[in-house]
């Protein structure tokens, strides 16, 4: 049976997974993009996708329901559809926001899981961690793994992990911009057209991600698997290791890893 899916918040993040769920074979019928500005809305309507600005609504009609809003709105949304969600699979996209917030939040029936997926969510080509509510069955388990293994690669993790992900894998794609910009700016640099350059860059860093994950091995192996004496890359890394970029990568996960937990601070979770 096909699961009614509502994506409460249709912005960037959640008509990206919206995308990916279509993408994905999930009817476009079966999923209702909520959001209270139109405009965001006319797209989906577009591809046959129900709308609504009515979250309460949205929420009662659905077996699924991702909330997609920004942290200070979670508790708000929560209180909205709670009526409509005992019982149901309720998945948090709201960074820094614990399950045990989310859990105080809604009926006691409600099975809860908090992911934390990144902007290549648009291109189906995700890191999407998430950990769930003690209530959330095998079951459920395999169909939240099925939906967001339509966004990329998905994996379930211990909750305390989820600030450090976030630095890593939610701000990630700011930090391979900078790379892939550095690396067209190099190409340029060289003698490269602009178009080569860029696409020289951008295929490489996402080639080489795809040797990680698909050969199952080390970043430092695919290294050695380019490099050979007296060659151009053992040249190149000799000057890219003066650079000391790997401290430079360092330093900013662990300050964006602090800034998570700063903001859930100042949040008024009680």
């Amino acid at each position: 049976m096909i699961e009614k899916i509502a994506v409460i918040g249709s912005g960037m993040m959640g008509g990206a997974i919206i995308k990916s769920l279509i993408k994905g074979k999930i009817p476009a019928a079966s999923i209702t993009a909520v959001d209270i500005q139109a405009d965001k809305l006319k797209e989906f309507v577009d591809i046959g996708v129900l709308t609504s600005n009515n979250n309460a609504k949205a929420a009662l009609e659905a077996d699924i329901i991702f909330v997609i809003v920004k942290p200070g709105d979670v508790g708000k949304v929560l209180k909205e559809i709670s009526n409509g969600i005992k019982g149901k699979l309720v998945i948090s996209a709201a960074a820094t926001i614990p399950l045990s917030y989310l859990v105080k939040n809604v009926p006691v029936e409600t099975k809860i899981v908090r992911i934390m997926p990144n902007l290549c969510v648009m291109v189906q080509a995700a890191y999407t961690a998430y950990c769930c509510s003690t209530n959330v069955t095998k079951t459920d388990k395999e169909n939240v793994k099925e939906l967001l293994g339509m966004m990329g690669l998905c994996e379930e993790v211990d909750e305390k992990y989820m600030d450090a992900i976030t630095a890593v894998s939610g701000s990630g794609p700011g930090y391979m911009s900078i790379i892939i910009e550095a690396l067209t700016y190099a190409g340029l640099k060289v003698g490269l057209p602009r178009n080569i350059a860029l696409n020289c860059a951008a295929q490489t860093v996402m080639g080489t991600g795809k040797l990680v994950t698909e050969l199952r091995t080390e970043p430092s192996k695919i290294k050695d698997m380019t490099t050979t004496p007296g060659g151009t890359t053992i040249e190149a890394i000799y000057q890219i290791e003066k650079s000391k970029i790997r401290t430079a990568m360092i330093r900013a996960v662990e300050e964006a890893t602090k800034k998570s937990q700063s903001i859930r601070e100042k949040l008024d979770l009680s």
